[in-house]
């Protein structure tokens, strides 16, 4: 690292911030538990995770994984059909390892906040009602009992890293938990539904489209204010605001 040149800003808000120097990452986050389920949830997993090279609170510093991010929201991913095949594969067997000590969130808590963002959204004439109105209704889907099983959390495209037609690497874990299997689907494919076919393929058994489709809704619901309050746009083309769209 004495030689580098140049240090990387990945992301930085009043939570958390990620710098690449050279070929380490340095994640600095003001709450540590997030740190202790991802140093974890790492060695937990059945899948490529990356190399934990030390940790000094509120430090972490972790090794890059080789390969490039599966695609980024609202551009075309350039990964074939088999790479995406072989991420819905690597969930599976995240899903089929043991579960994991944190429970994550149950369907009432989801549905509680569920309410408040939609609340908010329509209060602050945010989207028009009638996107909302329809899209809580998608959302409903997914709001229903399921058997827990061991999920990243956070599944979304620039965290699964592809070489050809193989993941190397599965990066951001702080959010792992017991959860909805069809939630990291969900996540993993947002504004990808092209896709979907193909990570099912991937994944096997046990796919229930609507349910992921009604999290595609009930996920960009829950993420717009907190986008929109750390920086980010979900109105970018591909993003959040889109995808609701998508469903009118």
């Amino acid at each position: 690292m004495a030689d580098v040149q140049e240090v990387e800003v990945v992301v930085a808000h009043n939570e958390r911030a990620t710098l690449r120097v050279g070929d380490v990452f340095l994640k600095v986050d003001a709450d540590q538990t997030r740190i202790d389920v991802e140093v974890e949830a790492m060695a937990m997993a059945p899948i490529p995770t990356p190399e934990v090279l030390w940790r000094r609170p509120p430090v972490l510093a972790i090794a890059a994984v080789p390969g490039t991010a599966l695609g980024r929201l609202g551009e075309p991913s350039s990964a074939s059909p088999a790479a995406w095949a072989a991420a819905g594969a690597a969930v599976r067997m995240l899903h089929d390892a043991p579960l994991p000590p944190w429970p994550g969130r149950g369907v009432d808590a989801i549905a509680s906040l569920l309410d408040e963002e939609c609340e908010w959204l329509v209060t602050n004439g945010v989207l028009p009602t009638d996107l909302i109105t329809r899209n809580r209704r998608v959302a409903e889907a997914a709001l229903r009992p399921w058997t827990p099983v061991f999920t990243h959390g956070d599944l979304q495209i620039t965290h699964v890293f592809v070489a050809g037609d193989e993941i190397t690497g599965v990066i951001d874990w702080s959010e792992a938990s017991q959860g909805d299997a069809m939630f990291d689907l969900a996540t993993l494919t947002l504004g990808h539904e092209e896709h979907l076919d193909d990570v099912v393929a991937g994944y096997g058994t046990d796919v229930d489209l609507d349910v992921i489709r009604a999290w595609w809704s009930l996920r960009s619901l829950l993420a717009i204010r907190w986008l929109s309050e750390h920086g980010f746009d979900p109105s970018s083309p591909g993003c959040e605001v889109d995808v609701l769209r998508a469903r009118m």
